[in-house]
């Protein structure tokens, strides 16, 4: 669906994105993250047509962004993370003044207002004025709005900044209809934890360039191999205790590191796969060691960023 080759773009001599290459399959909610100024937006400007890059090339569905803007905005939707509203008009009437721009037939124009008023949950609010309405009211209706076209791909760029829990966890529950509807859907934002229940893949981008991309599960079975593992012991077992589980961890091979965070609480960075944990599991049971849990600390989206993305 999306294809992006060696994408470059300077402001000057500065460096906003180097040599950027990904692909985006249809039918998939993508993350898009990075630290302030790590080319996001830039990015989603060059997709959305409203900047040209130095150099490369991107296309949607086959047509080429640059060399075809007019025909790719048909298939892209834009939401940007400042965005404009008519105060002035009801939200069917705003609407409907997009569908005009995209030369859309009256009948087609009230069809998809009616629908996609529905979609976004302000189906009682189509007569509501704009300037009447609540912040995250006004960002679902700009979602609408870049929807009235009906585009393969969506570029929302922070669409949830701002918003409370509420409104948020309605925005999830809106992006995950336009996903089974076949949309799809390049989100960029700064909530993490949200970001990993919500996108099927993710790109991380810091200083311009690429540093990782993949799908949530491959990456989250690939980081939990190299997680820590955390032992629980019985609560009042003894410092005895305590010692000679510690002993017997440093007489197994592969333990690099251990922590005590807590009195009957080990954590273990371990130089080594299943099997190590097995053996440890085993040599800790067949002395009789007082251990009730036993597992890898899951590494969550925040850290994976914050490791990838952390300065030389």
């Amino acid at each position: 669906m999306l294809k992006i080759e060696h994408l470059t773009k300077h402001y000057g001599t500065f460096p906003a994105l180097q040599d950027l290459s990904l692909e985006i399959p249809e039918r998939q909610l993508h993350g898009f993250l990075g630290p302030n100024g790590a080319g996001k937006t830039t990015t989603m400007r060059i997709l959305a047509t409203l900047m040209t890059p130095t150099s490369g090339r991107a296309s949607v569905d086959g047509v080429d962004v640059v060399r075809k803007p007019h025909e790719a905005r048909k298939l892209i939707g834009y939401m940007p993370d400042f965005f404009g509203t008519y105060d002035n008009l009801t939200c069917r009437e705003y609407l409907d003044f997009y569908g005009r721009c995209y030369r859309i037939g009256a009948k087609e124009r009230q069809r998809m207002a009616d629908q996609l008023l529905e979609l976004i949950q302000l189906g009682d609010k189509r007569d509501t004025y704009v300037d009447s309405l609540s912040r995250g009211m006004k960002q679902r209706l700009c979602l609408a709005r870049s929807l009235i076209h009906d585009p393969k791909l969506l570029i929302l760029d922070e669409p949830a900044s701002g918003m409370d829990p509420r409104a948020r966890a309605d925005m999830k529950g809106i992006l995950r209809t336009l996903r089974e509807m076949g949309k799809t859907v390049l989100i960029s934002s700064h909530i993490l934890p949200e970001m990993s229940e919500l996108v099927d893949s993710l790109t991380i981008l810091n200083r311009g360039r690429l540093v990782l991309s993949e799908d949530v599960k491959s990456l989250a079975a690939r980081m939990s191999g190299n997680a820590p593992l955390e032992i629980r012991l019985a609560e009042g077992c003894g410092e005895e205790a305590v010692d000679a589980v510690v002993v017997c961890l440093k007489e197994l091979p592969g333990v690099a590191e251990i922590l005590q965070p807590e009195p009957y609480l080990l954590q273990v960075r371990l130089e080594g796969g299943d099997e190590q944990c097995m053996q440890m599991l085993r040599e800790m049971t067949a002395r009789g060691l007082p251990v009730t849990d036993f597992h890898r600390i899951p590494m969550n989206l925040e850290q994976v960023f914050m490791e990838v993305t952390q300065d030389e």
